[in-house]
């Protein structure tokens, strides 16, 4: 017996003039690789394509994509369509449907993803070798709990029993018993076998892919199927707009310090966002357009996380209310002018609740969406930690290919003896394969990683080039950002993978019209080794055999340079009242009088302790007595709690927003006052104002790692 092979492959064939133009535009050329040109066209006698087919002898006709059946009410059309149908969608098919209609018989059988239709009067030729990397199912798609394949009309049989051997039995007395009419001289009267691509296909191991990630079977799902594909060619999902990013938060905004940082924010066109615990008063006095979150960071329910989603840096001006004992004026004017003393004491909530227990809830509310200096770890090993990830092996298998790969943990394999994992498999192209691939399960919640610039992975690289594809759909056959990246052969290595160069891809073919990348909905990853690049070009490290790459970590990451994300007001003298030796008739008043304001300064600098344990990028300003004056005086800047004097509020509020751009503020705490004196006013004259700061040139001068507490004790005093 000698076969012929033949790629189906969508093209216009509008010499067909006699069909409707949606017909004409759907019809498939059949070539064949060694008659490139060859294109068999129907005869005058032929009523649609599937006829058409038949007249060539095709026996099997197996499509690389599910084709428009351009049925017809005659019983022609239909034992055609009983013949097989294979639900695989290549790269080649970006317009091409199944149009499904009321005369398909329920018998339609589901087929080995094979690329091949069959001609027993010519030989099998290999077909051309460009495929897609991807499942054959598409969204939400599992195998019905049966199949059937026809073997003779009227007859079913199961396709387990009937592809033991990895082939497909049909009779061909099924098309000539029935349709004489297409009889030929060369017909055959005997039992075709078509053996599918060039190696035997593990059918057991393309079932249980398809398990592994979409569940157990569902005809319903499948129903599914076949109806979102007659209403959309490709798994196209709509633009969405991504949620405002790069919001800055403003805890405190009613406050001296918080509403002019507001206002600078505003004036700079930097997207902000409040957190007030009065609504009315912050409307008042910011603006009834401001953007507000009405919260109290003493009662961590009324910290929604949903409430901060888009909020990339903070700058906390929270502290406990301090008055005179005597009584100030609605407006707190004794309070603020920060000159003249008077009896001061604590007002409403209490220095532990506000400083310190306030504190610990904003960080945990903002901490997601800020991001973490050291980055957030999605699989792999950090520190004494490591978290794992479902991943399954997602092979050519899929598309008839016989490459396989596993993914496990290596217990000792990693660069320090510690645990990694592994992928690890044997590559081939037979059966016009090439990839092998792992991907996770779908996160049971997306991964919100909108806070960091990009993935990186360390791994010990083989020499290799892979592939890593993030998905933002839970659909199983969608868009995936993909990036390749080369790894050094016998090395470990951190390769980092920034969001901006993932480019959206869809069966290794560039999708020109995705939406944009939205790192807050992070649903799944993909590693894969493939010998096929983007739009038709070739991996140029692809070999095919065995390869080998340990993984011990993914996570995302801050890109350098690292600015603050978390700016805080806390104030000077955190660190005097526990400091042995110290004259306190010298220090200010709420260092003198920190016991009875309820350890107002030893809780200031726990809830400090709290900021610089986050792991968030921080800045912790502690200014000197705060005083209504303008800003414009020349300032020290000083670290390790010994200064006093005074500065103004404005000038507080323009560090912490500039800090919030300067990578010399990163992870600083310091104190600042004025060069004037405390006894002596500041003013400005409106017509001449002094030139804006360069704050850069002050933040250079600071030291990492000086707080003031390395004069203290060890063991702080308790409270």
């Amino acid at each position: 017996m000698q076969w012929r092979q033949y790629v189906i492959n969508p093209a216009e064939l509008n010499h067909i003039s006699s069909r409707p133009a949606r017909v004409r535009q759907n019809i498939y050329k059949v070539k064949t690789v060694r008659e490139k040109n060859k294109i068999y066209t129907p005869s005058p006698n032929v009523g649609c394509w599937q006829c058409w087919l038949l007249a060539c002898e095709v026996s099997i006709i197996c499509l690389p994509s599910p084709a428009y059946l351009c049925t017809s009410p005659s019983k022609v059309s239909l034992h055609v369509i009983k013949v097989s149908l294979a639900f695989y969608e290549g790269v080649w098919s970006q317009s091409s449907l199944i149009q499904i209609s009321t005369t398909i018989p329920e018998t339609i059988s589901i087929l080995k993803p094979c690329v091949f239709a069959f001609d027993s009067r010519n030989n099998r030729t290999e077909i051309e070798e460009e495929k897609m990397e991807t499942c054959c199912c598409s969204t939400n798609l599992s195998l019905p709990l049966s199949f059937s394949v026809v073997n003779r009309p009227g007859s079913y049989s199961s396709l387990g029993r009937n592809l033991s051997k990895n082939s497909l039995r049909l009779d061909d007395r099924l098309l000539h018993h029935k349709y004489p009419a297409f009889r030929s001289s060369t017909t055959h009267r005997r039992p075709v076998l078509a053996e599918a691509g060039n190696q035997g296909w593990d059918f057991g191991r393309f079932l249980k892919t398809i398990y592994y990630f979409n569940g157990p079977p569902s005809p319903a799902k499948f129903i599914e199927f076949i109806i979102g594909k007659l209403s959309n060619s490709s798994p196209r999902e709509p633009s969405k707009s991504m949620e405002n990013s790069g919001i800055v938060l403003v805890a405190g905004a009613t406050g001296g310090v918080g509403r002019r940082v507001v206002d600078i924010l505003r004036k700079r066109g930097i997207p902000v966002r409040v957190l007030v615990r009065n609504e009315e008063k912050a409307r008042k006095m910011l603006g009834t357009d401001i953007d507000l979150i009405v919260g109290d960071i003493t009662k961590e329910s009324t910290l929604i996380p949903e409430n901060f989603k888009g909020v990339r840096k903070v700058i906390n001006t929270v502290s406990v209310i301090v008055g005179p004992k005597e009584g100030d004026t609605p407006e707190r004017a004794k309070y603020s002018q920060g000159i003249k003393f008077f009896e001061p004491e604590i007002k409403g909530d209490s220095p532990e609740l506000v400083e310190y227990v306030g504190m610990k809830n904003l960080i945990n509310a903002v901490k997601s969406s800020v991001g973490l200096r050291s980055g957030k770890l999605l699989f792999g090993s950090q520190g004494n930690s490591f978290r794992e990830l479902p991943w399954g092996a997602l092979d050519d298998v899929v598309m008839g290919g016989v490459s396989e790969s596993t993914f496990q943990i290596d217990p000792t394999g990693g660069e320090n003896g510690g645990p990694t994992g592994l992928f690890k498999g044997v590559v081939s192209t037979a059966n016009n394969g090439g990839f092998t691939s792992i991907r996770t399960k779908n996160f049971p919640v997306p991964e919100d990683l909108s806070a960091y610039d990009g993935l990186e992975l360390h791994v010990k690289g083989d020499g290799r080039r892979y592939k890593l594809i993030v998905r933002t759909s839970s659909n199983w056959d969608t868009v995936g950002y993909t990036i390749s990246f080369d790894t050094v052969g016998d090395q470990w290595q951190s390769v980092r993978l920034p969001f901006s160069s993932l480019r959206p891809v869809f069966r290794a073919r560039t999708v020109s019209d995705a939406p944009p990348f939205d790192p807050s909905k992070i649903m799944s990853l993909q590693l894969m080794f493939s010998k096929f690049e983007y739009d038709g070009k070739l991996n140029p490290s692809f070999a095919e055999g065995a390869f080998r790459l340990p993984v011990s970590s993914i996570q995302a990451y801050i890109k350098d340079p690292v600015t603050p994300r978390f700016v805080h007001v806390s104030s000077a003298g955190v660190t005097r009242p526990d400091r042995p030796g110290l004259d306190l008739s010298k220090q200010p008043p709420a260092v003198r009088l920190n016991k009875e304001l309820g350890f107002i300064l030893t809780f200031k600098l726990k809830g400090e302790d709290l900021i610089r344990e986050s792991g968030m990028p921080y800045t912790i300003v502690r200014p000197c007595a705060l005083t209504e004056e303008p800003a414009g005086a020349d300032l020290i800047f000083d670290q390790g709690d010994n200064i006093t004097g005074k500065i103004s509020r404005e000038e507080i509020a323009r560090i912490c927003v500039a800090a919030l751009e300067i990578p010399y503020a990163c992870d600083k705490t310091f104190e600042v006052k004025s060069v004037v004196p405390f006894s002596e006013p500041y003013t400005v004259d409106p017509q001449n104002p002094p030139p804006e700061k360069d704050y850069n040139v002050y933040f250079k001068t600071l030291k990492d790692g000086v707080t003031g507490k390395e004069i203290l004790e060890q063991s702080p005093v308790p409270v």
